[in-house]
């Protein structure tokens, strides 16, 4: 997971490179008798970008609504294009997004510049977030598997005071969902991407006794007395079932 630490030295290194950059290609189109039509475009190009950025914060705060949700930056990479005049740099940002009491989402994005790659990515996160439904407030409801292309993750229930035991991208899922206690195995690829793809495919298969009973149009003391347990043990835990 990427810390603020290691992004502000990813800034500093990427604009001192750029900047060398922007120099050497200044002087190559003031040769050619370009260079001021050159600096026009990216005088013009500077001030439609940061009307747009105005617009995007304002449509964040009204998204929000007040509502206070947990951020984690989990990846940051550099990316070129090469165009006719050479490469052009940027960056892609990976950006989980929730609320600490059972709503996730994750969005990327893609900018030249690191502060505005991760707002278009936590954007696009909180227009995805989904509703995982947890047991207590704690833990999930029941053992479930992800995949998505290569990656493939295992996620179980467990007893309160276990903790997080996962790593990396996965870490922060959880973290932002509001699970306490989770057990996760990530077998196959550590690509980010695919992590946080399959640990949603997980999630996103997550039930909890309640719809159970609503869908099959019974009771939850009924399913939860089939186990072998009896009937005051039945009620009381479906009684203690929040979600």
């Amino acid at each position: 997971m990427a810390d603020e630490t290691n992004v502000e030295g990813v800034v500093a290194a990427v604009e001192a490179t750029g900047g060398e950059q922007r120099e050497g290609q200044g002087r190559g189109r003031g040769n050619r008798g370009g260079g001021n039509r050159g600096g026009g475009d990216r005088d013009r190009g500077g001030n439609r970008g940061g009307r747009r950025d105005d617009r995007r914060g304002r449509g964040n705060n009204d998204e929000d609504g007040g509502e206070e949700l947990i951020e984690k930056l989990v990846h940051i990479n550099r990316v070129s294009k090469t165009v006719k005049g050479g490469k052009r740099f940027g960056f892609a940002a990976l950006v989980v997004v929730g609320d600490g009491k059972g709503r996730v989402g994750f969005g990327h994005g893609k900018a030249r510049e690191v502060p505005e790659a991760i707002t278009k990515a936590t954007a696009s996160a909180k227009k995805t977030m989904v509703r995982v439904p947890l047991k207590e407030g704690r833990t999930l409801h029941h053992d479930g598997k992800g995949r998505f292309g290569a990656g493939k993750v295992n996620v179980r229930s467990a007893p309160a005071g276990t903790g997080i035991i996962a790593g990396g991208p996965m870490r922060a899922v959880f973290e932002s969902l509001g699970v306490h206690d989770v057990v996760t195995k990530s077998v196959g690829s550590s690509n980010p991407y695919n992590m946080i793809r399959a640990t949603f495919d997980a999630l996103t298969d997550q039930t909890s006794p309640k719809s159970v009973a609503q869908r099959r149009g019974k009771k939850v003391a009924d399913l939860l007395g089939r186990g072998g347990a009896t009937v005051v043990e039945a009620e009381a835990e479906a009684a203690a079932i929040v979600e």
